[in-house]
Protein backbone atom coordinates (compact mmCIF):
# COMPACT_ATOMS: atom_id res chain seq x y z
CA UNK A 1 0.00 0.00 0.00
CA UNK A 2 1.45 3.25 -1.30
CA UNK A 3 1.84 6.16 1.52
CA UNK A 4 -0.43 9.12 0.75
CA UNK A 5 0.26 12.75 1.38
CA UNK A 6 0.26 13.19 4.56
CA UNK A 7 1.92 9.43 5.78
CA UNK A 8 4.80 10.82 3.45
CA UNK A 9 5.25 14.55 4.92
CA UNK A 10 4.97 12.94 8.72
CA UNK A 11 7.96 10.93 7.84
CA UNK A 12 9.35 13.76 6.50
CA UNK A 13 9.07 15.60 9.14
CA UNK A 14 10.07 12.89 11.82
CA UNK A 15 13.65 11.15 9.91
CA UNK A 16 16.49 13.02 8.20
CA UNK A 17 15.32 14.59 4.99
CA UNK A 18 16.50 12.65 1.92
CA UNK A 19 13.77 14.09 -0.77
CA UNK A 20 10.13 15.81 -0.95
CA UNK A 21 7.28 15.73 -2.67
CA UNK A 22 6.16 18.60 -4.53
CA UNK A 23 2.22 18.82 -4.39
CA UNK A 24 -0.38 21.96 -4.72
CA UNK A 25 -4.05 22.64 -3.89
CA UNK A 26 -4.30 24.09 -6.98
CA UNK A 27 -6.47 27.11 -5.64
CA UNK A 28 -3.72 29.20 -5.75
CA UNK A 29 -4.75 32.02 -8.05
CA UNK A 30 -2.80 35.49 -8.24
CA UNK A 31 -0.12 35.82 -5.15
CA UNK A 32 -2.20 38.97 -4.20
CA UNK A 33 -5.65 37.25 -3.35
CA UNK A 34 -3.63 34.23 -0.79
CA UNK A 35 -4.95 34.46 2.41
CA UNK A 36 -4.21 32.71 5.63
CA UNK A 37 -5.29 32.46 9.54
CA UNK A 38 -3.77 34.56 11.53
CA UNK A 39 -0.87 33.01 14.17
CA UNK A 40 -2.76 33.07 17.30
CA UNK A 41 -1.46 35.66 20.07
CA UNK A 42 -2.56 34.53 23.42
CA UNK A 43 -1.59 31.34 25.17
CA UNK A 44 -3.01 28.59 27.74
CA UNK A 45 0.17 27.41 28.84
CA UNK A 46 1.69 29.99 31.52
CA UNK A 47 3.88 33.01 30.61
CA UNK A 48 6.28 35.13 32.26
CA UNK A 49 5.93 38.84 32.31
CA UNK A 50 9.44 38.98 30.36
CA UNK A 51 8.10 36.40 28.06
CA UNK A 52 4.77 38.38 27.50
CA UNK A 53 6.94 41.23 26.52
CA UNK A 54 9.31 39.80 24.51
CA UNK A 55 6.27 37.66 22.13
CA UNK A 56 4.17 41.30 21.97
CA UNK A 57 7.45 43.25 20.95
CA UNK A 58 8.06 40.53 17.92
CA UNK A 59 4.02 40.49 17.09
CA UNK A 60 4.17 44.12 17.07
CA UNK A 61 7.30 44.30 14.59
CA UNK A 62 6.58 44.03 10.51
CA UNK A 63 9.83 41.98 9.47
CA UNK A 64 8.94 40.88 5.74
CA UNK A 65 7.86 42.88 2.88
CA UNK A 66 4.46 42.31 1.53
CA UNK A 67 6.34 40.49 -1.72
CA UNK A 68 8.81 38.44 0.98
CA UNK A 69 5.82 37.20 3.23
CA UNK A 70 3.67 36.61 0.06
CA UNK A 71 6.32 34.31 -1.42
CA UNK A 72 6.62 32.75 2.31
CA UNK A 73 3.00 31.94 2.04
CA UNK A 74 3.09 30.54 -1.80
CA UNK A 75 5.92 27.88 -0.42
CA UNK A 76 4.09 27.10 3.00
CA UNK A 77 1.33 26.62 0.81
CA UNK A 78 3.32 24.26 -1.84
CA UNK A 79 4.96 21.97 1.09
CA UNK A 80 1.45 21.30 2.73
CA UNK A 81 -1.71 22.70 0.85
CA UNK A 82 -5.17 22.38 2.52
CA UNK A 83 -6.61 19.65 0.84
CA UNK A 84 -7.30 17.88 3.58
CA UNK A 85 -10.02 17.75 6.63
CA UNK A 86 -7.06 18.66 8.99
CA UNK A 87 -6.51 21.46 7.17
CA UNK A 88 -3.06 22.98 5.91
CA UNK A 89 0.15 25.17 5.98
CA UNK A 90 -2.34 28.62 5.55
CA UNK A 91 -5.32 27.22 7.74
CA UNK A 92 -2.68 27.11 11.01
CA UNK A 93 -1.36 30.35 10.05
CA UNK A 94 2.22 29.32 9.31
CA UNK A 95 3.02 32.46 7.27
CA UNK A 96 2.51 34.39 10.53
CA UNK A 97 4.99 31.85 12.39
CA UNK A 98 7.61 31.50 9.70
CA UNK A 99 7.88 35.90 10.46
CA UNK A 100 7.65 35.29 13.55
CA UNK A 101 10.93 32.50 14.47
CA UNK A 102 12.79 35.12 12.25
CA UNK A 103 12.07 37.99 14.27
CA UNK A 104 12.99 35.83 17.09
CA UNK A 105 15.97 34.49 15.47
CA UNK A 106 18.70 36.56 14.25
CA UNK A 107 20.17 33.60 12.39
CA UNK A 108 17.45 32.93 10.62
CA UNK A 109 16.74 36.30 8.67
CA UNK A 110 19.65 36.32 6.26
CA UNK A 111 18.78 32.52 5.05
CA UNK A 112 15.12 33.50 4.89
CA UNK A 113 15.43 36.70 3.29
CA UNK A 114 18.43 35.67 0.89
CA UNK A 115 16.62 32.73 -0.11
CA UNK A 116 13.69 34.66 -1.04
CA UNK A 117 15.79 36.42 -3.22
CA UNK A 118 17.54 33.74 -4.82
CA UNK A 119 13.98 32.42 -5.82
CA UNK A 120 12.95 35.57 -7.14
CA UNK A 121 16.49 35.98 -9.25
CA UNK A 122 16.00 32.48 -10.46
CA UNK A 123 12.32 33.00 -11.44
CA UNK A 124 13.25 36.32 -13.41
CA UNK A 125 16.19 34.17 -15.60
CA UNK A 126 13.56 31.42 -15.99
CA UNK A 127 10.19 32.40 -16.46
CA UNK A 128 10.36 36.35 -16.74
CA UNK A 129 8.83 37.17 -13.16
CA UNK A 130 9.75 37.66 -9.75
CA UNK A 131 8.18 33.82 -7.83
CA UNK A 132 5.36 35.35 -6.93
CA UNK A 133 4.34 36.64 -10.48
CA UNK A 134 5.03 33.77 -12.30
CA UNK A 135 2.53 30.83 -13.29
CA UNK A 136 1.66 28.11 -10.28
CA UNK A 137 3.01 25.43 -13.10
CA UNK A 138 6.15 27.57 -12.96
CA UNK A 139 6.35 28.08 -9.50
CA UNK A 140 6.00 24.29 -9.30
CA UNK A 141 8.74 23.47 -11.92
CA UNK A 142 11.13 25.45 -9.74
CA UNK A 143 10.06 23.71 -6.41
CA UNK A 144 10.80 20.31 -8.36
CA UNK A 145 14.71 21.41 -8.74
CA UNK A 146 15.05 22.23 -5.36
CA UNK A 147 13.30 20.33 -3.27
CA UNK A 148 15.83 17.42 -3.17
CA UNK A 149 18.65 18.02 -0.67
CA UNK A 150 21.52 15.19 -2.09
CA UNK A 151 20.36 17.11 -5.45
CA UNK A 152 23.91 17.50 -7.02
CA UNK A 153 23.45 20.90 -9.11
CA UNK A 154 25.88 23.51 -7.29
CA UNK A 155 24.29 26.01 -9.06
CA UNK A 156 20.78 25.19 -7.41
CA UNK A 157 22.19 24.87 -4.07
CA UNK A 158 21.27 27.92 -2.45
CA UNK A 159 17.48 27.09 -3.30
CA UNK A 160 17.91 23.86 -1.95
CA UNK A 161 19.25 24.97 1.64
CA UNK A 162 16.16 27.59 1.37
CA UNK A 163 13.43 25.20 0.69
CA UNK A 164 14.87 22.83 3.36
CA UNK A 165 14.57 25.26 6.01
CA UNK A 166 11.44 26.34 4.69
CA UNK A 167 10.16 22.75 4.56
CA UNK A 168 11.32 22.21 8.21
CA UNK A 169 9.43 25.59 9.26
CA UNK A 170 6.45 24.41 7.69
CA UNK A 171 6.41 21.10 9.27
CA UNK A 172 7.47 22.10 12.87
CA UNK A 173 5.31 24.88 12.44
CA UNK A 174 2.13 23.04 11.62
CA UNK A 175 2.59 20.06 13.29
CA UNK A 176 3.10 22.42 16.72
CA UNK A 177 -0.43 23.47 16.44
CA UNK A 178 -3.78 22.03 17.16
CA UNK A 179 -4.39 20.97 13.07
CA UNK A 180 -1.22 18.92 13.42
CA UNK A 181 -1.70 17.51 16.80
CA UNK A 182 -4.95 15.95 14.95
CA UNK A 183 -3.83 14.80 12.02
CA UNK A 184 -1.15 12.86 14.04
CA UNK A 185 -3.54 11.45 16.25
CA UNK A 186 -2.06 12.76 19.14
CA UNK A 187 -4.60 13.31 22.27
CA UNK A 188 -2.02 14.33 24.68
CA UNK A 189 -2.55 13.09 28.55
CA UNK A 190 -6.02 12.07 28.44
CA UNK A 191 -8.20 10.91 31.74
CA UNK A 192 -8.09 7.04 31.43
CA UNK A 193 -9.98 4.18 33.32
CA UNK A 194 -7.40 1.60 34.28
CA UNK A 195 -8.94 -1.66 35.99
CA UNK A 196 -6.08 -3.54 36.27
CA UNK A 197 -4.15 -5.85 34.13
CA UNK A 198 -6.08 -8.02 31.90
CA UNK A 199 -6.65 -11.70 33.02
CA UNK A 200 -5.23 -13.66 30.37
CA UNK A 201 -1.78 -11.88 31.31
CA UNK A 202 -2.29 -12.62 35.03
CA UNK A 203 -2.83 -16.44 33.72
CA UNK A 204 0.36 -16.38 31.29
CA UNK A 205 2.34 -15.22 34.16
CA UNK A 206 0.72 -17.49 36.66
CA UNK A 207 -0.83 -14.88 39.03
CA UNK A 208 -3.91 -13.26 40.04
CA UNK A 209 -4.89 -10.35 41.96
CA UNK A 210 -6.25 -10.04 45.86
CA UNK A 211 -9.85 -9.86 46.16
CA UNK A 212 -9.23 -7.17 48.80
CA UNK A 213 -6.85 -5.28 47.01
CA UNK A 214 -8.53 -5.28 43.67
CA UNK A 215 -11.44 -3.70 46.01
CA UNK A 216 -9.08 -0.74 47.46
CA UNK A 217 -7.21 -0.12 43.92
CA UNK A 218 -9.27 -0.58 41.04
CA UNK A 219 -11.99 0.57 42.31
CA UNK A 220 -13.36 3.55 40.29
CA UNK A 221 -15.98 4.97 42.88
CA UNK A 222 -12.80 4.93 45.15
CA UNK A 223 -10.38 7.05 42.88
CA UNK A 224 -10.21 10.03 45.00
CA UNK A 225 -9.57 8.12 48.73
CA UNK A 226 -5.65 8.91 49.32
CA UNK A 227 -4.15 5.64 50.06
CA UNK A 228 -2.72 5.14 53.07
CA UNK A 229 -0.37 1.70 54.58
CA UNK A 230 0.26 0.97 58.45
CA UNK A 231 3.57 0.22 60.03
CA UNK A 232 3.57 -2.98 58.37
CA UNK A 233 3.06 -2.02 54.62
CA UNK A 234 -0.61 -3.25 54.67
CA UNK A 235 -3.04 -0.95 52.43
CA UNK A 236 -5.91 0.22 54.88
CA UNK A 237 -7.43 2.54 52.69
Amino acid sequence: MSMNRREYLKSLFLAPLSGSIISSSGKLGAASNINWVPLPRSFSYGRTEAEKQTDAELFAENYFRENELLTIAILCDIILPNDHPNGGALDAGLPDFVEFMVKDRDQYKLPVRGGIAWLDSYAIENFGGNFINITEDQRLSICDEIAYPDQGNSTLQPGISFFSLMRNFTMTGYYTTEQGFKDLGYIGNTPNVWDGVPDYVLQKHGMEYNAEWISKCVDQSRKEIIAEWDDDGNLTT
